[in-house]
């Protein structure tokens, strides 16, 4: 994965195929236009590359109305690179690019930094100063330099353009198996190990409590998933919110990983959620909640088992 923090002197980017955007969650939408990208590079014998932003403009614009990412740049980098991009750039967003007008933008960035042969964007894209740049805009300023313009049509479902919008509204929903549907891969959550109330160990299901997540927090409730330690992948079964049959109120992210020994306080570990298996019951007691517990793994354990067998 070549993942840069800029632009560089080594320029392994410069006169390939780019696709500009913010590719938050790198969905369907997303993998659509980085086949076509891939495809467009793997001809001409050149990298295909995607130029994102770190952090997103609207951070800078409108601070306070930016939605929570669907991932954050390593994940998105990861995922770009597994559908075939070369290099992933995440610009460090500042004033000065955004004070760019269109042309400005094309003149500096497309044909100065990046040299690149030919763009592939999404039919809404929009660049410069204000986003007053549009398709439109764009490919008038590649046939003035000789540039190709790809303009990918966007994945539908349901008579719906997949995008990142109603991916989180779906996860807020608490829609987890349609989010994943959408995005083409599981939902990842990745966080440091913290130490908890140690409840878990004693009920004989021992969990790992995970905080310092930069991604959206799903609705409240029970969910499948794999657990990521280093390179291997455990089962999961998910506890997202609080604990009201012990009468906690704070919002917790708790991972059993099934089948795995060891201790894991302070490490990072990711987990990846394919769906949800109940929503946040208050129980009479210990008991009844152990009971649901084996109920709850058990589910779990089949739904990650069959994703892993894949």
């Amino acid at each position: 994965m070549t993942l840069l923090h800029g632009f560089g002197d080594s320029a392994p980017y410069r006169g390939g195929y780019v696709a500009i955007g913010n590719f938050d969650g790198v969905h369907r939408g997303h993998q659509r236009m980085i086949a076509t990208l891939t495809g467009r590079a793997q001809a001409d014998g050149v990298p295909a590359v995607v130029l994102t932003f770190n952090p997103h403009p609207i951070e800078l614009l409108r601070p306070g109305q930016m939605p929570p990412r669907l991932s954050n740049i390593q994940r998105k980098a990861e995922l770009l690179t597994h559908y075939g991009v070369d290099t992933v750039i995440a610009y460090p967003t500042d004033q000065e690019l955004l004070s760019l007008s269109p042309e400005d933008f094309f003149s500096r960035i497309v044909e100065t930094e990046l040299d690149a042969r030919g763009l592939v964007e999404g039919p809404n894209f929009f660049f410069g100063r204000d986003r007053k740049g549009d398709v439109h805009t764009l490919r008038e300023l590649c046939e003035a330099s000789g540039r190709s313009l790809d303009i990918v049509e966007p994945v539908l479902d349901d008579d719906q353009m997949v995008s990142s919008s109603r991916i989180r509204k779906l996860l807020v929903a608490g829609d987890v198996a349609e989010a994943v549907e959408m995005l083409g891969h599981p939902y990842r959550m990745e966080g440091r190990v913290v130490k908890g109330a140690g409840r878990g160990r004693t009920l004989g299901w021992p969990t790992a409590n995970l905080a310092e997540i930069e991604t959206l927090y799903p609705a409240d409730g029970v969910y499948a998933g794999i657990a990521r330690v280093g390179e291997d992948a455990y089962p999961a079964a998910i506890h997202l919110g609080s604990n009201p049959t012990f009468q906690e109120n704070t919002r917790k992210l708790e991972v059993h990983l099934i089948g795995f020994q060891g201790d894991l306080y302070d490490r990072v570990m990711a987990v990846d959620l394919l769906g949800r298996v109940r929503g946040t019951q208050t129980f009479a007691g210990p008991e009844e909640l152990r009971d649901q517990l084996k109920k709850d793994i058990a589910q779990t354990q089949s739904m990650a088992e069959r994703y892993l067998s894949r």
